[in-house]
């Protein structure tokens, strides 16, 4: 059984960005997972964060959203009240979290947890269903959709907390060529509606077709960060070159 979410309430989200990350530094083992990072997320913008396995994309999302704190280093945002930042953002995992109810249910439990009034709550979630696609799902058992399904309900229900940022870690990673264009459409729809994306991906393609800015990450380093079409035209770094040849491991 599901225990009762005591709901967050405060005020609404004030200005999030643009976030500025200098010298962040996560440790474990005594090994530099994130070394040395720094850089500025602009609002209104979508930024994929590329590289290959364990360079540190996951964990730099997670530091983003408040789920690991860094050794050192500072996240500065534009409104320093951790309150609304917590209201301000949110996380759609490569595995969607679903809990044990209906369609509906999940999202109206996390309607109440973010405090959002009773009243509000069914047309947020009318509104959030149909921009993926998930209009007449309502009464259906969350866990028992696909996992194209599964994807467009996490996004739904991000979208419903009507976020400034939205952070996804590889999306579509296990998803079908079909579902993953979905998705890429509903984050598309999300960014034209003044969301800011930040996303990590494994899929090229992807990121050609999404991204505005990329991070690319080596060894827990920021080797290279660039708006998308100068970087895919032609990225300064040897690491990165050889990442878009093909040539290190994916």
């Amino acid at each position: 059984m599901i225990g009762r979410l005591a709901p967050v309430v405060g005020p609404e989200p004030g200005p999030l960005l643009p976030l500025r990350v200098e010298g962040l530094v996560v440790e474990a083992a005594g090994r530099r997972l994130l070394d040395g990072l720094s850089f500025t997320l602009e609002a209104h913008r979508c930024t994929v964060v590329l590289g290959p396995n364990g360079a540190g994309k996951s964990l730099l999302l997670r530091v983003l959203h408040g789920l690991v704190a860094p050794d050192r280093g500072r996240l500065r945002r534009a409104d320093p009240d951790p309150l609304r930042r917590r209201l301000a953002q949110a996380f759609v995992f490569q595995k969607p979290v679903l809990l044990r109810r209906s369609v509906r249910g999940d999202l109206a439990v996390a309607l109440a947890a973010r405090g959002v009034p009773r009243r509000e709550r069914r047309a947020r979630i009318t509104e959030a269903l149909a921009l993926v696609g998930l209009e007449g799902f309502e009464r259906r058992a969350a866990r028992t959709l696909s996992g194209g399904e599964q994807q467009h309900l996490a996004l739904a229900r991000a979208w419903a907390l009507r976020p400034q940022l939205l952070l996804l870690d590889e999306p579509t990673a296990s998803l079908d060529p079909a579902a993953t264009r979905r998705v890429e459409a509903i984050l598309a729809d999300l960014r034209a509606r003044g969301v800011t994306i930040v996303m990590s991906t494994h899929d090229l393609g992807q990121a050609r077709r999404l991204a505005q800015d990329v991070l690319f990450l080596w060894g827990g380093r920021l080797v290279e960060a660039a708006p998308a079409s100068r970087f895919f035209a032609g990225p300064e770094g040897r690491e990165a070159r050889a990442f878009l040849a093909g040539e290190l491991p994916d």
